[in-house]
């Protein structure tokens, strides 16, 4: 009998904060950079590394991405792994814009999308279905390249929304209410099996617990 594969422990970051998400607008795949706060975000998630070594780290291709793990990189000396398929979701025509200012214009479609993200995505957007098969996919392959390892994978707040919800077999349309946000810098953790996905943290702050 032939003994199964060890499971790879996959710790999902999402990107520092950039100038479009202090302001709550749909960064996707614009390609923002972050803020100071966001560069500091970046440099706890460099020390958390430290103190909780990984053998591997992807990012998404965008910047936002790319920036936020390389204090990683440097504390570990690690190259960074780079997969298009992490890369955010394109929101379309609400690209660069916050959900009240496309409501102010488009109020029904607002309301359908609050209801059903999935089923009535943003005009021009891409299909949320599609996003999450294909963030999927990609954790799938990490997982399968590092059997028994763990990885930092820093993406994107939506996009992991998705992903979350497709490996813990839970319904797309409710990725924004069973997952409000995944916070900038913070560390949620998941294991990747035949069976589906199993989540053990989520948005563990990177920041020294200095309680005494």
């Amino acid at each position: 009998m032939t003994a199964a594969r060890p499971s790879a422990v996959l710790l999902l970051a999402r990107h520092g904060q950039t100038v479009w998400h202090a302001e709550n607008r749909y960064a996707g795949v614009s390609d923002i950079g972050l803020t100071d706060e966001g560069r500091r975000q970046a440099a706890q998630l460099g020390e958390w590394a430290a103190r909780h070594p990984v053998d591997a780290i992807w990012t998404s291709t965008l910047t936002r991405a790319i920036e936020t793990a390389e204090p990683a990189c440097w504390a570990l000396g690690l190259v960074p792994r780079r997969a298009y398929d992490l890369r955010e979701c394109d929101f379309g025509e609400v690209e660069g814009r916050t959900l009240a200012e496309f409501a102010a214009e488009h109020p029904e479609r607002a309301g359908e999308y609050r209801a059903d993200p999935v089923v009535h995505p943003f005009p021009g957007a891409e299909d949320p279905r599609s996003a999450a098969a294909r963030g999927t996919a990609a954790l799938r392959r990490i997982a399968d390249g590092h059997p028994g390892q763990r990885v930092l994978v820093v993406a994107h707040n939506t996009l992991l929304r998705l992903v979350l919800c497709e490996l813990l077999s839970i319904p797309l349309g409710a990725y924004r209410r069973v997952f409000p946000q995944l916070r900038n810098g913070a560390v949620s953790e998941v294991r990747i099996g035949q069976e589906g996905g199993a989540l053990f943290s989520l948005n563990v702050p990177c920041a020294p617990d200095v309680s005494p």
